[in-house]
C-alpha cells in the first residue's frame, strides 16, 4: 500500500478506506466529485502527484477488497421481469387498492425508484428502447413495423451484450414485442443463447376464451375475461407457462458455472384482461366507483393530446354500449368494472411473480422489475395508454442487488428513465462499462443514450437536476378512427408529442413531425402543457396559457428542445 502524502487529509483516506469495498473502479471521477462535495474544500488543492497518489491508494483498496469479498470471481446471474402495461399499481408504491404482497416483499431488500418513466407508452417503441438504451427517435420506431437492425443500426441490445461477456441469454413470455419490429424471431440468436420461449397457449389469445357475461358461452373478443383454469386451452395461461419455463431453466443452470442473464416477460396486465376468477374476488366492485372524479375531458387539454382508447371501444363487452367518440365519457359502471379487473390482474402476476421469486438464488441474482408503460385508468377520462400523460408513461422500477443488501425498501425520488436499465445492469454485473453515446450514436454499435443507476445504488450521486423525455406520435391534430390517432403508422405520422419531466413539472410541445425524415419543426406548433407537480399531481390543470407562467414554460421548452436535439 502507497503511503499517504503530507498533505493528504487522514479524513481523506479513512472515506477511501470506508467506501473501497462498494465503489467499483469505473467511478474514479464520481468518487472525486463526492469528496469534494463531502469535504465542501476545493479539489484543486489536491492536484498534481497528491491526486495520483489518492487515485493510486484508491486503486489499490480497491484491488484487495475485491479479492478478500472474491467480487473479482463471482459471477451475478441476471434477472429482469418486465410486466406489460404496469403503471406503479403496487402497495409499495402506496396504493392502497392494491393486493401485491409479493412484489412488495421483494422490495423490501430492494432500491425503489419512485419516478420512473417510459420513452413512450406503447410496446415496441417502448421495449425496443429499454433492450438496446435508445431512444425511439433514433431507433425510428413508433409503431410496430421496423426493425432497427435493418431500418437503423445494427445495435447491441442489452442480452446481446451479456451474451458477449459471457453469459448464457435466455428470454421466457414477452421482451421483445413479437412480430416485424424484433425480425420475428425477438432478435435470435443475437440476443438469445436459445431460441426465445413463447407459451403454446398465446395462439390462443385471440380465440374464443372468454365467458360470456352472466352466461357458459365462451367469446373471443372481451376486455373483460375472468376465467376458470379448467376451461381454458391445456388449463393453464400464457403468464403461468412462462413462469413454469422461467423457473425450468432456473433449476437447470443452478450447477453451471455460466452466469446466466434471464428475462421473464409477463402478458398482463395487458389487456384484454384474461385471469383466474378467484382474483376478481380480492377487489369489491364498489372500492373502484370514485377511484377518480374526471368523467370527461379536461377543457384546457389540446385535442392533439387526447387517446380515443380504440382498442378498448372495440372489445365486444363495450363497442355496443354506445360510447362517443371521440371523448365518450364511459358510464361510472363500465369504469368500475374496467379498473377492478385491471387491479385483479395486477394481483395474479404478483402472485405469478412470488413463485419465480421462490425459486431464485438472491446471493447470488441481481434481480430489476419494471414495466414497460403506463396506463389510464379514467384520469382525464381517457384510458389504455397512448399519451404523454404521468399515468400512461410512469412505470414502477425496481433493482435488487446482492451488493447492497437492505432490509427495507430504499426509496429513490430521482427522475429515471428505462433507458437507464441497460447502463445499470451492465454495472452492476461488473462487465466493462457501456459508452455513453455520442450524439445520435449511430455511428457506436453499442452505446446508451440513458445513464447508470449505479453511483445512485452507491450513494454517490450528487443530486443531479436529472430529466426524463418521452414522445407521442399522432396522424393530425383531432382524434381519428382512420387513420388510428392512438396507434399511427410511421406513414401517417404528421404530429409529435415530446414530454420533459422534472422534478418539479410536466412539459409537453407538439409540433410537425416529417416521417419521410424523421425531422421535427419546433416553430410549428399544435398544442402544448405545462403541469406542476407540486400542485396537481394527476395533471389536471393545464398552465401553459397563464401569462404568470411565461418564464418557466419558455424556460422548460427551451431545456426540452436541447435535450432531443
Amino acid at each position: 500500500m502507497c503511503a499517504s502524502p503530507a498533505n493528504m487529509p487522514v479524513w481523506l483516506i479513512s472515506f477511501v478506506q470506508h467506501k473501497v469495498a462498494g465503489i467499483h473502479i469505473r467511478r474514479l471521477l464520481i468518487f472525486q466529485t463526492a469528496v469534494a462535495k463531502v469535504s465542501r474544500v476545493d479539489m484543486s488543492h489536491i492536484s498534481g502527484p497528491s491526486l495520483l497518489q489518492l487515485l493510486l491508494l484508491w486503486t489499490t483498496l480497491y484491488t484487495g477488497a475485491a479479492t478478500a469479498s472474491g467480487q473479482s470471481t463471482v459471477r451475478y446471474n441476471v434477472v429482469m421481469v418486465i410486466f406489460d402495461d404496469l403503471r406503479p399499481a403496487l402497495g409499495v408504491y402506496g396504493d392502497g387498492l392494491a393486493r401485491t404482497p409479493h412484489l412488495d416483499a421483494f422490495a423490501q431488500g430492494s432500491n425503489v425508484f419512485s419516478h420512473a418513466y417510459s420513452q413512450q407508452a406503447l410496446c415496441a417503441p417502448s421495449r425496443n428502447s429499454l433492450l438496446t438504451g435508445r431512444r425511439p427517435d433514433t431507433l425510428h420506431l413508433y409503431d410496430f413495423y421496423s426493425y432497427w437492425r435493418s431500418f437503423v443500426g445494427n445495435f447491441t441490445t442489452l442480452p446481446q451484450y451479456f451474451q458477449q461477456h459471457g453469459y448464457y441469454t435466455y428470454s421466457c413470455g414477452k421482451v421483445f414485442h413479437p412480430g416485424l419490429s424484433s425480425n420475428n424471431t425477438d432478435d435470435y440468436p443475437l440476443s438469445w443463447s436459445a431460441p426465445a420461449f413463447h407459451p403454446r397457449t398465446e395462439q390462443f389469445m385471440n380465440s374464443p376464451v372468454c365467458p360470456e357475461h352472466g352466461g357458459g358461452v365462451l367469446r373471443k373478443n372481451y376486455l373483460i375475461c375472468p376465467v376458470e383454469l379448467q376451461t381454458q386451452p391445456y388449463k393453464t395461461l400464457p403468464d403461468i407457462e412462462s413462469v413454469t419455463e422461467a423457473l425450468r431453466f432456473i433449476d437447470a443452470r443452478k450447477h453451471s458455472r455460466q452466469p446466466y442473464f434471464l428475462a421473464l416477460g409477463f402478458h398482463k396486465p395487458h389487456i384484454n384482461f384474461r385471469f383466474p376468477r378467484q382474483f376478481l374476488g380480492k377487489f369489491p366492485l364498489s372500492h373502484f366507483y370514485n377511484y377518480t372524479e374526471d368523467v370527461l375531458k379536461p377543457p384546457d387539454m389540446p385535442d392533439v393530446a387526447w387517446n380515443p382508447y380504440t382498442d378498448v371501444r372495440s372489445r365486444d363487452d363495450f363497442k355496443h354500449r354506445n360510447i362517443s367518440f371521440p371523448y365518450g365519457p364511459i358510464s361510472r359502471q363500465q369504469a368500475a368494472q374496467i379498473r377492478q379487473a385491471y387491479y385483479a390482474s395486477v394481483a395474479y402476476v404478483d402472485d405469478l411473480f412470488g413463485k419465480l421469486l421462490a425459486g431464485l438464488d438472491l446471493e447470488r441474482t441481481v434481480i430489476a422489475v419494471l414495466g414497460d408503460h403506463g396506463w389510464s385508468l379514467g384520469e382525464h377520462a381517457e384510458w389504455a395508454k397512448y399519451s404523454n400523460f404521468e399515468v400512461a408513461l410512469r412505470v414502477p422500477l425496481i433493482i435488487r442487488s446482492p451488493e447492497f443488501p437492505l432490509t427495507e425498501p430504499r426509496v429513490r425520488h430521482s427522475i429515471t428513465e428505462l433507458v437507464d436499465v441497460f447502463p445499470t445492469l451492465v454495472d452492476l454485473a461488473h462487465l466493462p462499462p457501456l459508452p455513453a453515446c455520442n450524439g445520435s450514436g449511430l455511428e457506436q454499435l453499442s452505446c446508451s443514450q440513458g445513464k447508470s443507476l449505479y453511483p445512485m445504488l452507491q450513494d454517490l450521486d450528487l443530486g443531479e437536476d436529472y430529466v426524463a423525455i418521452s414522445q407521442y406520435p399522432r396522424p393530425g391534430m383531432l382524434p381519428t378512427k382512420h387513420p388510428n390517432s392512438d396507434k399511427p403508422k410511421l406513414r401517417n405520422i404528421k404530429i409529435m408529442g415530446y414530454t420533459l419531466r422534472t422534478s418539479h413539472y410536466r412539459y409537453t410541445l407538439w409540433v410537425r413531425f416529417h416521417a419521410h425524415n424523421f425531422s421535427r419543426d419546433w416553430h410549428n406548433i399544435y398544442g402544448e402543457e405545462l403541469y406542476d407537480h407540486r400542485l396537481d399531481s394527476g395533471e389536471e390543470f393545464n398552465l401553459a396559457a397563464l401569462p404568470e407562467f411565461n418564464s418557466i414554460r419558455q424556460h422548460l421548452r427551451w431545456r426540452l428542445i436541447e435535450a432531443v436535439g
